[in-house]
């Protein structure tokens, strides 16, 4: 196999970017928002509070690094003039729904790590996160097998 086949396509690239920045857009809006600014959990709730602020801290660092991630990815794309956006945004719903029904399923429900809230009838709200998850989850799976098609498309007719 040659190395031009071992590259990653353009097409990846855009996918894999986009995926990086939906992961870190989510992961930072679930910190920010559930996190600090309503104080409904912290990402581990099983210790103490400061327990639970080292483990936020630690969150908001992986999606600090995800995003920057994903922008270097980006420009790179930018600069060889080979940035699709709706690759992008492909991996981006991918990445986005991915990480929310990942956080709503595995953290919440099967390690146990936090609940979106406490003290409250759970079922709303799991069903509204899940849900909404699922459906950026398939959006993104359904641009993305769209947006490969086309690429195919245009590698074998350019």
């Amino acid at each position: 196999m040659d190395s031009q086949a071992r590259r990653p396509t353009q097409h990846g690239r855009n996918i894999v970017a986009g995926i990086l920045l939906g992961l870190g857009t989510v992961a930072f809006l679930d910190e920010a928002v559930f996190h600090q600014l309503l104080h409904w959990h912290h990402f581990y709730d099983k210790s103490t509070s400061d327990a639970g602020l080292v483990s936020d801290g630690l969150f908001h660092a992986f999606s600090w690094f995800a995003t920057v991630a994903a922008l270097m990815l980006v420009f790179g794309l930018a600069r060889d003039g080979t940035f699709r956006v709706s690759a992008f945004a492909a991996g981006w719903l991918t990445g986005a729904g991915f990480f929310q029904l990942y956080d709503g399923l595995f953290q919440h429900k099967v390690l146990g790590l936090h609940q979106i809230r406490y003290d409250v009838n759970l079922t709303p709200y799991d069903l509204v996160w899940n849900i909404v998850a699922a459906l950026l989850l398939a959006a993104g799976i359904a641009l993305w097998v769209v947006t490969a098609r086309r690429a195919r498309r245009s590698d074998v007719h350019p």
